[in-house]
């Protein structure tokens, strides 16, 4: 097992705040695993009902009867499947001296759990639970990371092959229940069609058009799929960042397939060899490094954009924080230079800074406020940026 220190520190921090807190991600991220050490290192008495298991759904067939009695941390897993247990939540969150807190679990976001915010605010926190990361299983597995994806099921199997049946069995257990069991109702041949047709146009902007075209839908059609594969974490919608300088500036989002296993599954690809000979090789390489900055500086979703105007100047990953803005640029070169785009993106946006992040292994200044950094070095030469 995978020790991750940096998820358990802030969760651990978070339930000693909020009396309930929300570990959010896709399935088989491992949330279930991380519970599971807050349980073992957590002093009091511990309770937990797995929402997917008919004796605890039994237990909770009158909740706050099942409920308002325990003391120290309750385990709630699955949440997405008894959204109606939110009120309750917000009932025995209120009561005085905190007796219990709540840890649930989800596979959807809190834009879909939508009670959360009407039931809960002000009472609960989340916390995302990504992919692996290069700080938890070591720069030297970087390739294989990259190539696996961060899901530790894929990431651990003993060979290419086990590992790609598990994503090609996890990508079918997804679109046939998962997504069913949200309430969500698209056949699973057309989610997956369309699933694939987001991995050919990995790192590129959001066409509504073309994708209605070619599935003989509407645009808000489309969209709809779109927004359910964010909502389950499959799908990164990277957001525009618009300034006024002057300069028509692009609109539409740019998407990326979050876990570039995945990525590599829907496009056929099984090993290393076939995903350097793939076109698609430089833009998976882009949202791998790019998740992994997102990762490594715990950015929210609100912090983080990409730039570009008409006339052709861009930034990959535009990340502010209160009044400072800092660029990314993720370039699949060993010795990654000065572009225009950089000169433009500095001046226009007023960043801080922007770093280079590349596959090499150096980190080197390339002019003053920019720097070219390794991907494998990024845990020492890019501190998280501290919260405002």
């Amino acid at each position: 097992m995978i020790e991750r220190r940096r998820h358990y520190q802030q969760v651990a921090w978070l339930l000693a705040t909020f009396p309930v807190v929300g570990i959010l991600g896709a399935r088989q991220i491992g949330k279930t695993t991380l519970a599971r050490q807050l349980v073992a290192r957590r002093k009091g008495p511990t309770w937990r009902f797995d929402l997917e298991n008919p004796r605890d759904l039994d237990r909770l067939r009158e909740p706050i009867l099942a409920l308002e009695g325990l003391r120290g941390l309750v385990v709630l897993d699955e949440i997405q499947r008894r959204p109606d247990l939110f009120p309750v939540l917000r009932v025995l969150a209120d009561r005085p001296r905190t007796p219990a807190r709540f840890l649930v679990l989800g596979s959807a976001s809190p834009e879909l759990l939508r009670q959360t915010s009407e039931t809960l605010a002000g009472r609960i926190a989340f916390h995302e639970l990504t992919g692996l990361g290069l700080e938890e299983v070591g720069t030297a597995a970087q390739d294989r990371l990259w190539l696996r994806g961060g899901f530790p099921r894929s990431f651990l199997a003993r060979t290419s092959g086990e590992s790609a049946r598990w994503r090609q069995e996890f990508i079918r257990g997804f679109l046939e229940r998962d997504v069913q069991q949200l309430g969500i109702r698209l056949p699973a041949t057309l989610l997956r069609r369309f699933w694939t047709m987001i991995a050919h146009h990995h790192g590129q902007l959001w066409n509504a058009a073309e994708f209605a075209r070619a599935f003989g839908v509407s645009d808000h059609t489309v969209r709809r799929y779109l927004d359910v594969l964010s909502a389950t974490f499959m799908v990164r919608q990277l957001l525009p960042w618009h300034e006024n300088i002057g300069k028509r500036q692009v609109k539409a989002p740019r998407v990326y397939v979050r876990d570039p296993g995945l990525l590599h599954s829907l496009l056929g690809l099984e090993t290393q060899s076939d995903l350097e000979g793939h076109p698609k090789v430089g833009s998976s390489w882009e949202g791998f490094a790019l998740e992994a900055v997102i990762r490594w500086l715990s950015a929210r979703p609100e912090e983080c954009f990409f730039w570009r105007t008409h006339t052709g100047a861009e930034l990959d990953l535009l990340v502010i924080r209160g009044r400072k803005r800092f660029g990314f640029e993720f370039k699949r070169s060993d010795s990654p230079g000065m572009t225009p785009s950089m000169r433009f993106a500095l001046e226009d946006l007023r960043l801080e800074s922007i770093d280079v992040i590349h596959p090499g292994d150096k980190t080197y200044p390339v002019v003053p406020r920019i720097r070219a950094v390794a991907l494998r070095r990024m845990q020492v030469d890019v501190k998280p940026l501290a919260r405002v």
